[in-house]
């Protein structure tokens, strides 16, 4: 029997045990005998993802390409647009399955961006509002950034399996922190004279929440949006570690054959996918003084299809 070694002063490691590896063995077996309790969240979230991914694929790579340059002309102008959509045929030109696991690489990230929005928009305001809140949570937002997304991997399939659904909830623990920091931030930087003068004027707090403070904070909160996404992408590759499809699953894949052809399609292909998603958002996030002084409308196709619909009307008056 190997006898117990003493406290030593010098090295008092090795005869300290805090249990952290027990205790989490503890953890795992209450994960695994309560699997049940999250499958209804399991099942929800998947049921997002399937319904993305099969609008996105089963809309023509063609039809496709044009709505994303609409939107692009609509959020960046045309010139963005224009280069956006050589980027997209590039990435279908690039392999002949690059388009279809582009669509579902697209389809987890707007899964997991969408549910970041719904959870991380309202964090930030309150976040924003109650100095208590954002002592409280800036704590577990440093821990959601500093930890390798690796970590993540080993509770959520304990709890939930291996899959997309995972692969979401790992990309939106990662991803969450930009959005409720910078929304936080915008609200914080919403000038204190301004929120004064629209009280002074009679404006309840949800007014001046609506009509005041979100305005005024929503190129900050748009580069929150910005922020997620981008990460969002950057967990792409480490999520097919648990059976995640699209590009980074074709990126693993390659790695695991030796096949740089397909590593550098699967990684162009995330490439090109932030980009693209990088200059919608910055667009989106655009001031109107930097647009020119004009509202979201007044440009893009929506001002060119008002624009024409003003002529005709004005023709109408005209004949009449």
């Amino acid at each position: 029997m190997a006898e117990e070694k003493g406290f030593e002063v010098l090295n008092p490691f090795l005869s300290i045990d805090l249990g952290i590896a027990d205790w989490a063995d503890g953890i795992k077996a209450w994960a695994t005998a309560n699997r049940d309790m999250v499958q209804p969240i399991k099942w929800l979230v998947n049921d997002l993802i399937v319904t993305i991914e099969g609008v996105m694929q089963a809309i023509p790579p063609v039809a496709m390409l044009g709505i994303i340059l609409l939107i692009a002309w609509q959020a960046a102008g045309f010139r963005m647009a224009i280069f956006i959509s050589m980027c997209l045929i590039l990435l279908g030109l690039s392999d002949p399955n690059a388009w279809s696991l582009a669509m579902t690489t697209l389809a987890i990230v707007a899964t997991s961006v969408v549910l970041c929005v719904i959870f991380g928009l309202p964090l930030g305001l309150l976040a924003g509002k109650s100095d208590r809140f954002e002592i409280a949570i800036r704590p577990v937002l440093d821990t959601m950034q500093t930890i390798p997304a690796f970590v993540y991997l080993v509770p959520v399939v304990m709890l939930i399996g291996i899959g997309n659904v995972s692969g979401v909830i790992v990309t939106i623990v990662f991803a969450l922190p930009p959005i409720i920091r910078l929304t936080s931030l915008g609200i914080r930087q919403v000038n204190a004279s301004v929120v004064e003068a629209a009280r002074a004027f009679g404006a309840s707090p949800r007014q001046i929440l609506l009509k005041v403070e979100l305005p005024l904070a929503t190129p900050s909160i748009m580069a929150g949006l910005n922020q997620t996404i981008m990460m969002a992408l950057s967990v792409v590759v480490i999520a097919s570690l648990i059976a995640v499809k699209g590009l980074g699953n074709e990126v693993l894949r390659a790695m695991g054959r030796l096949d740089a052809g397909k590593a550098i399609v699967g990684g162009f292909g995330i490439v090109i996918l932030a980009i693209v998603l990088d200059r919608i958002t910055q667009g989106l996030g655009r001031t109107g003084r930097e647009r020119g002084h004009r509202h979201w409308w007044q440009g893009g196709p929506v001002g060119w299809i008002v624009r024409i619909g003003q002529k005709f009307k004005s023709k109408d008056v005209a004949t009449d």
